[in-house]
């Protein structure tokens, strides 16, 4: 049954001068406010160590935000932003960025109304490097996919993809700093351990995160795994209906090795730290495909409204990842593809993640709701406690880590 939940109930007030438009100079300088069972502690991220659980799996997302943002001209001058979103011929994200002279993507496309279906030329007259304009990138319009474009690129040099990106585009930040992307933005809208190319928004949590926390957290016995989920330009799309049950979920794909699905089987029923909402999606999303597993034979993609189907769920799961490591070793895999619509709010009842490291959202947002589905009603005053004593918020934001109130009993 879809929850009734008034997307309302769930607004605070953010007045523009708390939302952080840059990075702080340091990474870990950042402050973070930790929440265990409604108490409310102020601290530095530089300490996170000192807070997290002993004996627990930290999980990471890997995942590696690309500059999708390209600038194309037309003939009659008009000036038209290609924004990447997702590779369709090919479809793989790791031959899309290898392919050397053309490739497909679906894309949000900038000042579309100006664009008449001629060959667009990469908008190169601010360009002083002459190796960029001897790529001579090109885009042409497929179609028209619901809000989105279907774009074909095609260029010269034998350049890889990823490379042409690198070279021409610019970092997708947030449409909420308001601003142009910035060299700074290269590297601080980036995870020191960003290693898959893909996302076209950053998993912030970990954007706190320097060598010194990751040694500090080695060295506390706490066990570091990854995963990969491609965060999507839908993260930032707002709540328009008036109840949450009538909001569509974007969807995103993400991949787990079997070697993090072993090491996820040994602390099923355990103490598992999440860092960021990607990482969350993704662990919850994992028992869903194992339950396809274990009742349909193989997994799908994970539905938005599949957790609170009315009969429930009575697989464990330590049975859903145990399930999700056979069909692998059945099929003769090493690693799961697939992809996850689930959405997380009040009444949703977390299946592995008893921890979680996130920054401070919009108001009305999904991403708030996962907040309040994991702390309670206690986030109005988590969020005024932030707000009273000085955060920043959203994604170059200050952080926080919440200790999960409502775990899964089979």
């Amino acid at each position: 049954m879809k929850p009734a939940i008034r997307i309302d109930d769930y607004f605070y007030d953010l007045p523009e001068d708390r939302i952080a438009k840059y990075p702080l100079a340091q990474r870990d300088d950042s402050k973070l406010l930790v929440n265990f069972d409604g108490k409310l502690d102020d601290c530095l991220f530089k300490n996170i160590a000192d807070y997290l659980p002993d004996s627990a799996l930290m999980v990471f997302n890997e995942t590696k935000v690309v500059p999708a943002r390209l600038l194309f001209k037309r003939d009659s001058g008009a000036l038209i932003e290609v924004f990447c979103l997702e590779p369709q011929d090919p479809s793989d994200y790791q031959q899309a960025f290898a392919t050397t002279q053309s490739c497909v993507w679906k894309a949000i496309v900038g000042n579309a109304k100006k664009w008449k279906g001629d060959t667009l030329s990469l908008y190169a007259e601010h360009i002083d490097d002459e190796e960029i304009k001897s790529i001579d990138l090109k885009a042409d319009l497929m179609e028209r996919d619901g809000n989105a474009f279907i774009v074909k690129f095609n260029w010269k040099g034998g350049a890889s993809f990823s490379q042409v990106m690198e070279m021409c585009g610019k970092m997708p930040i947030p449409p909420y700093l308001n601003r142009d992307t910035q060299p700074i933005d290269f590297t601080r809208y980036q995870t020191l351990y960003a290693r898959i190319e893909g996302s076209v928004a950053a998993p912030t949590a970990g954007l706190h995160f320097t060598d010194k926390e990751l040694m500090a957290i080695d060295d506390k016995g706490i066990e570091r795994a990854k995963l990969c989920l491609h965060v999507g330009a839908g993260t930032f799309l707002p709540v328009k209906s008036e109840y949450i049950a009538d909001h569509t979920m974007h969807g995103e794909p993400f991949s787990v090795t079997k070697e993090f699905l072993s090491k996820l089987a040994r602390y099923a029923g355990k103490e598992v730290v999440a860092v960021g909402t990607t990482s969350i999606r993704t662990l919850e999303s994992l028992y869903y495909l194992g339950v396809h597993c274990i009742e349909k034979g193989e997994p799908g993609v994970v539905g938005q409204w599949e957790p609170y189907r009315d009969e429930g769920y009575s697989h464990t799961p330590l049975a859903a990842v145990e399930a999700l490591i056979k069909y692998l070793d059945d099929n003769k895999l090493n690693s799961i593809t697939s992809r996850t619509n689930l959405i997380i709010v009040p009444s949703y009842e977390f299946k592995f993640v008893t921890y979680m490291v996130t920054n401070f959202h919009q108001p009305k947002s999904t991403l708030l709701l996962l907040i309040a589905a994991a702390v309670g009603d206690g986030w109005k005053q988590m969020y005024q406690f932030a707000m009273d004593n000085g955060y920043r918020f959203l994604s170059y934001g200050d952080s926080s880590l919440l200790k999960v109130q409502h775990k899964f009993e089979p």
